[in-house]
């Protein structure tokens, strides 16, 4: 009973991190006052590059990774064991994605919490994660498109999963695949009412 409020907590906090805001600041932006709004990786890379962007796309992921391993040492079983272990880092996970879409310390302003939710399935299912990595790698490469790439690995993430881990997993992480797709609708709601469509994978 005391975990699950320490790891929510925890996962929440974490992902409030506002990674791109400061980072962008220190370029002479708010991400989420230009390009398509996304205080995120994509957007601070469209203006900046690779290189630049880098720290972003790994804090974000780190965010999540560390939600769930803060769940994961705090209850002990790994997500793919016996028991119910799996709940205190699913909730870890799915807090943190919370915290970079709504973030306490960045104005409830957040991102799409796309490379929070890859950093949780790092931890969460890593031969699953490696699979979806190679996917990536194989798409961008046979499209000329990291974005391309992405997507479908993020998206095979629940079947490659299905290969280590139980069914009930497998609907955990498709729960959190659909924050991240209430984020996209809101934005696509925002673009309608005027602002750009977001372009981060």
């Amino acid at each position: 009973m005391i975990l699950l409020p320490v790891v929510v907590i925890g996962g929440y906090l974490l992902g409030s991190v506002p990674v791109a805001v400061p980072i962008a600041r220190t370029h002479g932006f708010d991400p989420r006052e230009v390009g398509d709004g996304n205080p995120g990786f994509w957007n601070v890379k469209e203006r900046l590059g690779w290189r630049a962007a880098a720290p972003v796309f790994a804090g974000d992921t780190l965010k999540g990774a560390l939600a769930a391993l803060l769940a994961l040492v705090a209850g002990g079983p790994h997500t793919n064991g016996p028991g119910a272990g799996a709940v205190p880092v699913y909730l870890a996970v799915a807090a943190a994605m919370v915290g970079h879409a709504w973030p306490l310390f960045a104005g409830f302003r957040g991102g799409r919490s796309v490379l929070v939710f890859v950093g949780g399935s790092a931890v969460i299912c890593p031969p699953g994660f490696l699979l979806g990595v190679a996917v990536l790698i194989a798409g961008a490469m046979l499209t000329r498109s990291f974005a391309v790439g992405a997507r479908a690995g993020v998206f095979c993430l629940p079947l490659f999963q299905l290969l280590f881990a139980p069914v009930e997993h497998v609907a955990g992480t498709g729960a959190l695949m659909c924050l991240i797709g209430l984020r996209f609708r809101q934005a696509a709601r925002a673009g309608r009412a005027g602002r750009p469509l977001p372009r981060e994978p």
